[in-house]
């Protein structure tokens, strides 16, 4: 007998879940019937369960994209994550270009103060990172003509000249001239004199050509007080024999800036004048080629 009632009690659930109902709407003032809709259990658990899961779907596509910086805590996280990663880099590849940038201080500095015992390494090689090292030239001594690094400069290959091609950018860009004054002495590769003397008044301020950094300011035994700026394109100028420097290393400057004041320093001098050089790309260049004074 209890076998029995189960499998009643089985049928009549399946009963409900499969009888047919039909849903009647009437006009409440006339009991017009208007429309019907027929429906069993069992399909309009399907149909919740579907659009469940619809709903479901699409709420969990919109909290992971357009909401998700509203409803998801950990959007904001990565979203941090994500600008550190950037930051992180520039910060390395800055930190890699400022290295490069010290070691061709350095080595300006180095080559510009006389010391050669550690080998000649070309500046604008270094800015570049491809860092080739000479074999060591050993001691030398004082040249009568300039410092100790001149005849250096002599035998290398960045003593030659530059051709019109490379420098034509230069010679269509506009330079100050650092100071007023007639030309005593020109430039000559023969004798080794790689810029121009130019004699000029007493206490006359001396003045950038052009807008750049400040990557040398410091006194050395042959050049007296030795100012030397960096400029776009691997173009350097060097301002000697001053009496005093007004800028720092480090300094940005622009074009017509005072650097410092003419004079008489150093033991390569036989007056009040300012040595002025040219570099680009590690040759050096006739500045009267590029500069009026």
């Amino acid at each position: 007998m209890a076998k029995f009632a189960g499998l009643k009690q089985k049928k009549t659930l399946s009963d409900r879940f499969t009888t047919k109902y039909q849903l009647v709407i009437r006009n409440e003032e006339n009991l017009a019937e208007k429309s019907t809709i027929g429906f069993t259990y069992a399909k309009v658990m399907v149909i919740s369960a579907t659009v469940f899961i619809i709903i479901f779907i699409f709420s969990l596509f919109l909290s992971k994209t357009l909401l998700a910086k509203w409803f998801d805590p950990r959007h904001e996280q990565m979203e941090q994550n994500k600008k550190l990663y950037t930051l992180a880099l520039k910060v390395d590849s800055l930190a890699l270009e400022i290295d490069r940038k010290d070691r061709f201080i350095q080595n300006f500095q180095r080559i510009l103060s006389g010391d050669t015992s550690s080998g000649f390494v070309d500046p604008a090689k270094e800015l570049k990172g491809a860092i080739k090292p000479a074999s060591a030239v050993g001691n030398l001594k004082l040249a009568a003509s300039d410092s100790l690094f001149r005849k250096e400069f002599e035998r290398s290959e960045f003593s030659v000249p530059l051709t019109s091609n490379k420098n034509h950018e230069l010679q269509e860009t506009f330079f100050f001239s650092p100071i007023t004054g007639f030309i005593s002495d020109k430039y000559d590769l023969k004798k080794a004199h790689y810029g121009v003397d130019i004699v000029a008044k007493t206490n006359e301020p001396v003045k950038c050509i052009a807008d750049g950094t400040v990557m040398m300011a410091s006194w050395t035994q042959d050049s007296g007080y030795v100012i030397a700026v960096q400029h776009r394109g691997n173009l350097i100028s060097l301002y000697k024999h001053n009496a005093e420097l007004l800028k720092k290393v480090g300094n940005f400057v622009n074009a017509g800036d005072i650097l410092s004041i003419v004079g008489n320093s150093g033991e390569m001098t036989d007056g009040p004048h300012l040595h002025f050089e040219l570099w680009y790309n590690g040759n050096s260049l006739n500045p009267e080629e590029f500069v009026t004074f």
